[in-house]
This record gives structure tokens, C-alpha cells and sequence, in this order.
């Protein structure tokens, strides 16, 4: 090998010497299967790129992150494929790689049907047994415009080019600022080309590769995500690296949707959304308003005992609020617009911590007042788009758990300390205890203050975050715009994360209000305000816990904690007096007293998801005893009443799962 024709290029940490022409995937002795692409100098690259002289070259597997997003990609390629081979008429919209899976956008004359996701899927499989190969080309617009012409979604996206990540969810998979290019899906034996599509890759090195896919459903989706556009119907799909791992997504997506509570909120008669109040408004009926106030006191005596001070303020407010605030400025889209009343603009309050600081502010205020923790269950509202409201979890109308502390500067740590502490322990006793701390830093575009204000708030967050030895994940610009976050996500009973508290540290809000207080010396200073929910909001904080739960709450929580259950009508009498002494320690308990027989009235208790069941008959009158039933089906017979109520209290009082 003469000079002239070596390179050298780094691989797992050591120089190499290559012959020039080399591609990455002959670097790597990548087999195409289990490593699929590779990393040259951090930039994901076909297994077919040239290497070049002092590259760092990297394997990309299938199982991994970047390589389940390539075969992902790779997988919506062959379902645009096969859509346009059945439906020629079929114009491209976008097909990113999304978590767990991808979709591709079309636009077509008629909605999806289940039968024409069948016949997409069998032509899929058909392309993916063809072995058909992923080929990368550079483009100029010109030609890329002259190729696409039929497409006009694509044209858009050329047009846009740079700018197209900004202006369209999932184009960045299509264009950037550099060179355009087409990926041509060629037969393997002829070359011929099959389809092709504008993309920036990388991709599998066939067809062949895709190990496992499924096309899950379809639905519409405006293009650009703008309901000013034109309605695209999308299909879903997932794909993984083994059917073994498919399978235990496809499990998971079952068990997920045996816990959806929406559907559990209908089963038990917890909530509904009546059509006549208007997407994301909910109502709680009486068993979920049970389970609401539950949760409610039970917060509410916490913070009693940590020292804050209840209060409550108005719906609405007139607009300077939010002038003075910054969310007019900043937040306007996420707000309902304005009423015009006596001259004036009012605006439903989308948060309640401008109107804390005219609490704070009503008065002057000493060192010796602070740390000042205010607490209200305030219900705001947000003006959520249509597409993403969801059930509890996301909705229109929500009562925040929102505490705002005003503290001096030297307080600061240990409050936000002493705070994150109260929040997880707080979560834990509603039986939430995997957890993980994630850190939002200041959007560059989007945020009031210096710089060296917000550097010293993240600081700040970021020791308080590592000193309780939980796992930190940074996010980039994900800040409010007056200050950084720690968010706590907790993982639910089937390994989902869900963004609980979130606690702010806000050095901006108390300048623009121009809040103070009078120092130890004299001196007038401004304070610091750390913003924090607890539940984020209730309503969706219920919602985790339906499905945390599966709906089968535990006693302290559950609407309806015990059951009683005769087995004749001449037993209910009985029932009633055990029913009365759990009344008297404070247990929520009802004696089913209906013609249904026996076996009927324990189904419909555990389909109820009831924790405990009462069962008496003649032998457990005689002995003053009752059938001690629990929700999972054991049963202790001939139990003495007192020791039934006792292990009913102490379930109840230990917040324990039975």
C-alpha cells in the first residue's frame, strides 16, 4: 500500500491506517445487521460513506438510540413506499422517527381504513423481503424540485430548507442548510429504482435489516402542525430490532391501555367530559370528588405543617397584571383571549404567581417575616390546542397546587433543599418512589433578566438537584422564561415517566414587581421567589395515579374503602353496625343491601376495584366475627370485628396497598 493511497482515521480510541475509498462500513467490519451505520466525527453516516484521512469513526447498533431511530426511518421509507405503490395518488407529507416508533403524513382523498393499513403492511413485507437497498445521492434544488415535482409538500420543504426544522415538526429527517439529497430504494438484483424520497439519512443498508415493524393506526394531522394547513391523514407504526423486543412494546402498549383513565375514569364513574362544556374541561363525580378531596387535605395538612399560609385569588384579572408579569409578552398563545369589560381587557388567569406578588406586595415586609411560603389550590386556565388535550393529563381548566416562597438570598439553599425533600417525600406517600431530577436552563430567544442572574439561579438548582443523590438529566433551554427548573420525574408501576413537581428559582418576577423587604440593617432589598407545584396540577396528577394504580387505589385513597356484604337479606342489619363502628373511625364503607345474590355483589366490589369486603352470615353473627375478603381474592374467615376494623384503620392511616 503506497502513501499516497493510506488514510488514517481513529477507531475505538486508536489511530488506523486505511486504504483511501474505504467506507465506514468496511472500517468497522460492520455486518449491516447488528451494526447498521456508524458516528464520522459525531455525525451519523451510512455504512457506505467514505472515510477520510483523520476521521473518528464509530459503530452505530441496532439496538441502540441512534440506530432504532435509522431503522425507524429506514421502516417509514418502505410504508411511504408501499402507500404510493397501492395509492398513487398518494402525495408525501413528512415520516420522522418518533419515541418508539414513526409515522408518515399523506395526503390522500379519503381517510385510512384498518383493511387498507392490512394490505400497506403485507405490501411492506413484501419490499422488505425484496432486500431492496437504501442509496444516498446530493441534489441541487433545481433538480430536486424537477424530480419531485408531483410532490408538493416537498417542494414546501425545499423551499424552506434551512428553516424547515423550525417550520415543520419531523423535517429535519428531509432538509437542513447544507446539500439537499435523495435516498433511491433500488433493486438489489437490477438496480432499478423502486421509489425514492428526499432525506438527509442516514439509513439501513436494506430493506432485509428491518427486523420487526407493525403499523399501529392512522388519523389526521395538519401539515406543519397549523390548522391554517391542509388536513394530512398520518399512519403510526413502530419497528425494533427483534421481535422479542416488539413484543414486550406491544405488551406494554396492552397493559397501558387496560390503564388509560379515561376509560377507567368511565368504568369506576370518577369523571366525564360533557360535550356542552367544551374540549378539556372536566368534571369530577361524587366517587372522584372523594378521591380529589382525599388528596386535597391530605396536602393540604402537609404544608400546614411546613409552615405555609393558605390563600386565594380570582379567575380572572385585567391585563397589566400580565403586562407587569411578562406573560402578555411571552405566554399570550397559551392564554384565552380577552373579555372586554368597562372599558377594560380581563383575561383568564393562566397562573396564579402574579397575583401572589400583590399579595406580598400589599403590605412592607420585614427580614423577619421571610421565608414567606403562600399556598393556593388555584384553578387557572390554558388555551391548550385541540390535538394535544388528553383526558386529565392535559387539559384546559386545572387547579394548580402552587406554593410561591419569597425568601432572602442567604435562605435560599436550604429552602430549595428542605423543598425538594418535602416534594418527594410528599410524592412518596401517595406511592409514587422511582424518581429522577431533570434541569431546565435558560431558552437563549426566550427569557427576561442578565445573565448572570439566571447562571447564578441554575447554579444554585443545579447543587441543590445533586445533593439528593438522585439521577440529574439537563434540559436545554427548557426554562419558564423568568427562571430555571428542577422538574421531578417519577416512573409509574409500568416504568412510564411522568413530569411531577417542578420547582423555579425566580430572581426576575420580584424586579418587575418591584417586591421588597426591610433588611436587618435598614437597608431596602428585593427578595427571591421559588415557584413550585406539587402535583403540577390535580387533575393531572389523578389521572398518573388512575393509571399508576390500574383504578385499584389504595384504601386511603379509594372512594368506597369497604364493602359490606350479606349473604341474605336477614344479614344486613349486622353488616349495617360493623358499618356504623367503621363510620365512627372515619372509614368510608358501604353495606350492599340489593336483590343481587352473593357472588354478584363481591364481582361487582371488585370490579369497583373496592380494597376491603365485609362478608357475614349466620356463623359470623353467632360469633360476633365477620369473612375478611380482600380485593385480590383471599379471604380470612371467622375474623372478630374489632380486629377487622383495627387492620382496616391501620391500612388506612399507613397509606399502605393492600
Amino acid at each position: 500500500m503506497s502513501a499516497a493511497l493510506e488514510i488514517r482515521i481513529t477507531l475505538a480510541g486508536a489511530e488506523r491506517v486505511v486504504a483511501a475509498g474505504t467506507t465506514a462500513g468496511e472500517a468497522l467490519g460492520a455486518d449491516g445487521r447488528s451494526v447498521i451505520a456508524a458516528k464520522i466525527n459525531g455525525e451519523p453516516r451510512d455504512l457506505a460513506a467514505e472515510v477520510a484521512d483523520g476521521d473518528v469513526v464509530e459503530p452505530i447498533a441496532i439496538d441502540s438510540p441512534d440506530g432504532r431511530a435509522i431503522l425507524r426511518h429506514s421502516t417509514a421509507h418502505v410504508m411511504a413506499q408501499a402507500v404510493q405503490e397501492i395509492f398513487p395518488e398518494a402525495r408525501l407529507g413528512i415520516g420522522p422517527p418518533v419515541e418508539n416508533g414513526f409515522y408518515y403524513d399523506f395526503d390522500v382523498a379519503e381517510p385510512f381504513t384498518p383493511d387498507d393499513l392490512k394490505r400497506i403492511e403485507k405490501r411492506m413485507r413484501e419490499i422488505v423481503k425484496q432486500a431492496q437497498t437504501f442509496r444516498q445521492r446530493p441534489v441541487s434544488d433545481e433538480d430536486a424540485r424537477e424530480e419531485l415535482a408531483a410532490e408538493p409538500y416537498k417542494l414546501e420543504l425545499i423551499g424552506l430548507k434551512g428553516g424547515a426544522a423550525e417550520s415543520a415538526e419531523g423535517a429535519d429527517v428531509e432538509v437542513g442548510a447544507g446539500q439537499l439529497t435523495i435516498y433511491d430504494n433500488l433493486d438489489p438484483k437490477s438496480g432499478e429504482l423502486c421509489w425514492k424520497d428526499l432525506c438527509r439519512g442516514p439509513h439501513l443498508p436494506s430493506t432485509r435489516v428491518i427486523p420487526a415493524f407493525k403499523l399501529m393506526r392512522s388519523g389526521g394531522a395538519y401539515w406543519r402542525g397549523s390548522e391554517k394547513n391542509p388536513q394530512l391523514q398520518r399512519i403510526y407504526g413502530t419497528a425494533w430490532e427483534s421481535r422479542e423486543k416488539q413484543d414486550e412494546y406491544l405488551n406494554f402498549l396492552a397493559e397501558a391501555e387496560k390503564r388509560d383513565h379515561r376509560k377507567l375514569g368511565a368504568e369506576l364513574d370518577l369523571f366525564s367530559f360533557p360535550d356542552e362544556l367544551g374540549s378539556g374541561l372536566p368534571v369530577f363525580h361524587p366517587k372522584g370528588g372523594i378521591i380529589r378531596r382525599v388528596m386535597e387535605d391530605y396536602s393540604r395538612r402537609r404544608h400546614e405543617e411546613a409552615g405555609y399560609s393558605f390563600v386565594n385569588t380570582p379567575h380572572i384579572t385585567k391585563e397589566n397584571l400580565y403586562k407587569i408579569s411578562g406573560h402578555l409578552d411571552w405566554y399570550a398563545d397559551g392564554m384565552f383571549p380577552p373579555m372586554e369589560l368597562e372599558g377594560a381587557r380581563y383575561y383568564l388567569k393562566p397562573m396564579n404567581c402574579p397575583m401572589h406578588n400583590l399579595i406580598y406586595r400589599s403590605r412592607g415586609r420585614s427580614y423577619r417575616e421571610l421565608p414567606l411560603r403562600l399556598f393556593e389550590f388555584g384553578t387557572v386556565y390554558r388555551y391548550e390546542k385541540s390535538g394535544v388535550v388528553h383526558g386529565l393529563t392535559r387539559v384546559r381548566g386545572l387547579t394548580q397546587d402552587d406554593a410561591h416562597i419569597y425568601c432572602t438570598q442567604e435562605q435560599m439553599r436550604d429552602e430549595l433543599k428542605s423543598l425538594l425533600r418535602f416534594v418527594l417525600d410528599l410524592l412518596r406517600d401517595y406511592g409514587l418512589d422511582d424518581f429522577y431530577l431533570e434541569l431546565s436552563t435558560k431558552d437563549p430567544e426566550k427569557y427576561v433578566g442578565s445573565d448572570e442572574v439566571w447562571e447564578q439561579a441554575t447554579e444554585t438548582l443545579r447543587e441543590v438537584a445533586e445533593s439528593e443523590k438522585l439521577d440529574l438529566v439537563l434540559d436545554p433551554g427548557g426554562a419558564a422564561f423568568y427562571g430555571p427548573k428542577i422538574s421531578v420525574q417519577a416512573r409509574d408501576a409500568i416504568g412510564r415517566t411522568w413530569q411531577m413537581s417542578t420547582i423555579q428559582l425566580d430572581f426576575n418576577l420580584p424586579e418587575l414587581f418591584e417586591l421588597e423587604y426591610q433588611a436587618a440593617d435598614g437597608t431596602r432589598k428585593r427578595p427571591v421567589k421559588i415557584h413550585r407545584a406539587l402535583f403540577g396540577s390535580i387533575e393531572r396528577f389523578f389521572g398518573v395515579l388512575v393509571e399508576h394504580y390500574a383504578g385499584a387505589f389504595p384504601p386511603w385513597l379509594a372512594p368506597v374503602q369497604v364493602v359490606g356484604i350479606p349473604i341474605s337479606d336477614a344479614h344486613v342489619p349486622y353488616l349495617q353496625d360493623v358499618a356504623k363502628r367503621l363510620r365512627e373511625r372515619g372509614i368510608r364503607v358501604e353495606v350492599d343491601a340489593s336483590d343481587d345474590r352473593m357472588q354478584k355483589k363481591i364481582r361487582n366490589a371488585q370490579k369497583a376495584k373496592v380494597p376491603f369486603m365485609l362478608l357475614a352470615g349466620d356463623d359470623d353473627i353467632a360469633a360476633g366475627a365477620v369473612s375478611f375478603r380482600y380485593r385480590n381474592g383471599e379471604q380470612k374467615n371467622g375474623v372478630p370485628i374489632d380486629q377487622a376494623v383495627a387492620e382496616i384503620v391501620d391500612a388506612v392511616e399507613r397509606r399502605i396497598q393492600v
